[in-house]
């Protein structure tokens, strides 16, 4: 059974989705070739010759990317069985099967991708009706229900060979130093709902621990094979906090010297704040927290679990113990004025965290896709005008059509400028933002002399 994986973007890094599939195939023994198109050339004798090929799709950006691709290989070889997997997979069901797609999987969805390779390899001998377990109804047909059930998976090491290696992608700066950056997963899921998280119509509140010696030994692997930094993907990071603690002090003892990131809530940040010295002294570069906004009114409705004075709180205790935060936002909603944009400036100055923040941040708009909490809101729903499915999104319109102009003008200049300095471009989007809004130009916090913030210099993020 002849099998080609794909990733057509994941954020810089080498796909997991990719390695920890194969792992499983490999062992179930079929032949798999793992292809990361964003480093190398689409393989065609291999995909001529597939029997399945299977898209890797955990974002918005990778699935967009996939559609392209696999109408390409739909040409190449008509008779392969086609697969996509990952959070936004079933998300986008309907658009996947217009291409040609046969198999979603969402969740947890490597025994499915087994279940599949079994059943195409029955069917091909010819053999009678295959046992019901080797392909569950997941696998059939995705579903977006809640009552669905979640595998409890027995978990593999992941497989990396046949992958490009970790120094040809993203890298950890530190100043005018780099670190190869190596990735890994402790937990799947997340068990809180916030209303725009699109890992929520997939795992709707519940969340899997990987076992501690399974992801060590990943990243024994990643280590021998170059990685200094370990990111670790988990959507947060202290949703099982002990769990978190025990994989990082074993990291610690095994490599002293390895540093690794952490993507980790606000609400978790405080509730556990016994724990933030311990990421630091365990080799924390830094910590990234999904703020998404600084009022405490849209911070309500994408039910976020923390406010602004939580956020101002967890700066401040960042500064304190001396770790580095990293957080993200969503700038531009329904609910955002130009006034208000540009006091979502004022804080990131005021905070000190302008070299904190990657300026994609400052021009991300919401996206709303199939599936997504938001269209629980009667306000979004009114602004809502329709489902694009080239954009794999629900298109809204501000109520405030300068609100969107400003979001164009800073997303064409952030992406002009994805190699400028922190500061700089921070610099020209206030500038631009006090313009639009027509408010005078208040003075900048003065610039203090601090160690470098470390970062991963991969641009986009979403």
């Amino acid at each position: 059974m002849r099998v080609v994986l794909i990733s057509t973007y994941d954020l810089g890094r080498q796909p997991f989705g990719l390695a920890s599939p194969a792992a499983w195939l490999r062992e179930a023994g079929a032949e798999v070739v793992c292809v990361d198109v964003t480093r190398t050339k689409l393989p065609l004798s291999d995909i001529r010759t597939a029997d399945l090929v299977g898209f890797f799709l955990p974002m918005h950006t990778a699935t967009r990317l996939a559609l392209g691709v696999i109408d390409k290989i739909r040409l190449l070889n008509p008779a392969a069985r086609l697969c996509a997997y990952g959070l936004y997979a079933p998300l986008n069901a309907d658009v996947l099967r217009e291409h040609g797609v046969e198999t979603i999987l969402g969740a947890e969805f490597e025994e499915d991708l087994v279940g599949v390779v079994e059943t195409f390899r029955l069917k091909a001998e010819a053999t009678s009706s295959l046992p019901t377990r080797s392909l569950s109804s997941r696998a059939r047909g995705f579903r977006l229900q809640a009552e669905d059930p979640l595998p409890h998976l027995h978990f593999r090491i992941p497989d990396r060979s046949g992958l490009p290696p970790l120094a040809k992608y993203a890298s950890l700066q530190i100043g005018d130093r780099t670190r190869v950056v190596g990735y890994t997963e402790a937990s799947r899921g997340c068990k809180h709902r916030c209303r725009h998280c699109p890992i929520v119509p997939v795992y709707d509140g519940r969340f899997r621990a990987v076992p501690v010696d399974v992801v060590l030994a990943d990243i024994r692997a990643q280590v021998t094979a170059g990685a200094e930094h370990i990111t670790f993907g988990d959507p947060d990071f202290f949703n099982g906090p002990r769990h978190a603690a025990a994989i990082i002090e074993a990291v610690h003892r095994e490599w002293p010297s390895l540093s690794y990131d952490v993507t980790i809530k606000v609400e978790h940040l405080l509730q556990q704040r016994d724990l933030l010295p311990v990421l630091r002294d365990t080799g924390c570069a830094f910590v990234t927290s999904a703020v998404e906004s600084i009022d405490d009114e849209v911070l309500a409705k994408l039910e976020k679990g923390h406010t602004r004075a939580d956020f101002e709180r967890t700066v401040a205790e960042f500064a304190r113990i001396g770790l580095a935060l990293s957080p993200t936002f969503v700038a531009f909603t329904p609910w955002m004025a130009l006034a208000g944009y540009c006091e979502l400036l004022q804080a990131i100055d005021r905070l000190g965290l302008v070299e904190a923040v990657a300026p994609v941040q400052y021009a991300i708009r919401l996206l709303i896709p199939q599936g997504s909490r938001m269209l629980e809101l009667p306000d979004v729903r009114a602004l809502v005008t329709h489902f694009d499915p080239r954009w794999l999104t629900h298109t809204w319109r501000h109520p405030d059509p300068r609100v969107d102009a400003l979001q164009r003008e800073v997303e064409l200049l952030v992406g002009s400028r994805l190699s400028a300095p922190r500061e700089d471009v921070f610099a020209r989007v206030w500038t631009l933002a006090h313009d639009r809004a027509e408010i005078a130009l208040p003075p900048r916090q003065p610039r203090l002399s601090r160690a470098a913030i470390p970062y991963l210099n991969e641009p986009w993020y979403c």
